[in-house]
């Protein structure tokens, strides 16, 4: 019988990582990570990382300081199915970035490889050397439907849009091994959830997150870094300058961690040939119902 592929998806605080690590423990399937802010290093507390990350592909592959697009992250884990179709292993995915999945299982083709460092390197130096309306109006001599379509006053998304015009990337094939392949869903109400995303925080808190934002702000890492889009970074940050109270950064974090999942929710009501699962159910019963939608394939 051919490897199986499933992705567990669900909103924020949902329980997806306990499910995904139990199939891949049924099945000894490779876990891949599929949450954008995952992949960065040191970004541990924060991100709610897996206690055990040496199980997983695809966790901490980039610095903080640097980007990571949705067709970087469709090449590297196509490698990864590739790799574990040729040994006869399943793969289970997991994480909260919809694109990754959709992009990867849908096998979209308008997904480009980044540019080159050097590329982006020079684009980043200009967009802080000049500030984001002189790189947006550079942007508008290369490419002025691009520039037409991005803000001036978004820096990272100026940034991007040079990056693009400056080396243009022919579109790369998400192809996959073939796969007996399906989507899962843990979609508890949000209420539920909610309570989760705050219980959730207390314990991030406790365990150093803001120590932990502290020691990336003292080894030079800049507030506006990608990676530091993450929810609850840039909130802890401004307590450590001065410029908020930490109860005020709390109520921040938890009102955007909701907020996220009420967009997680949104997106997941458009996610082809998704299977929702029970999200109150033993897990036995959870991997029970994935088994079976994989026999019907």
């Amino acid at each position: 019988m051919r490897p199986a592929l499933v992705a567990v998806m669900g909103p924020t605080a949902s329980g997806k990582t306990d499910l995904a690590e139990a199939l891949a423990d049924r099945w000894n399937a490779v876990l891949v990570n599929a949450d954008a802010f995952q992949c960065y290093r040191r970004l541990d507390i924060g991100t709610a990382k897996p206690a055990n990350r040496a199980r997983y592909e695809l966790l901490d592959i980039k610095d903080p300081t640097d980007q990571l697009t949705a067709g970087e992250w469709v090449s590297r884990a196509r490698a990864t199915l590739e790799r574990a179709y040729a040994e006869g292993r399943g793969v289970v995915v997991v994480g909260g970035t919809g694109l990754y999945i959709r992009a990867l299982f849908e096998e979209y083709a308008d997904m480009a490889e980044p540019p080159p460092a050097e590329v982006r390197q020079m684009v980043r130096d200009t967009v802080r050397r000049k500030g984001s309306e002189a790189a947006h109006r550079w942007l508008g001599e290369l490419d002025p439907q691009a520039a037409a379509r991005v803000d001036p006053r978004n820096p990272a998304r100026v940034a991007r849009a040079l990056e693009r015009a400056l080396h243009p990337a022919a579109p790369t094939r998400a192809s996959l091994p073939p796969f007996r392949k399906t989507k899962v869903a843990l979609i508890p109400p949000a209420e539920w959830t909610a309570r989760r995303a705050s219980d959730r925080l207390e314990r991030m808190l406790a365990a150093g997150w803001l120590e932990e934002v502290r020691a990336l702000r003292e080894d030079g890492v800049p507030r506006d870094a990608p990676g530091l889009r993450a929810i609850g970074y840039r909130d802890l940050w401004a307590v450590l300058e001065g410029g908020c109270a930490i109860l005020e950064a709390k109520e921040r974090i938890l009102r955007a961690t909701v907020q996220y999942a009420k967009r997680q929710r949104t997106w997941l009501r458009s996610e082809p040939n998704l299977r929702p699962l029970r999200w109150n159910a033993e897990t036995g019963e959870q991997i029970g119902a994935v088994e079976a939608a994989l026999l019907e394939l």
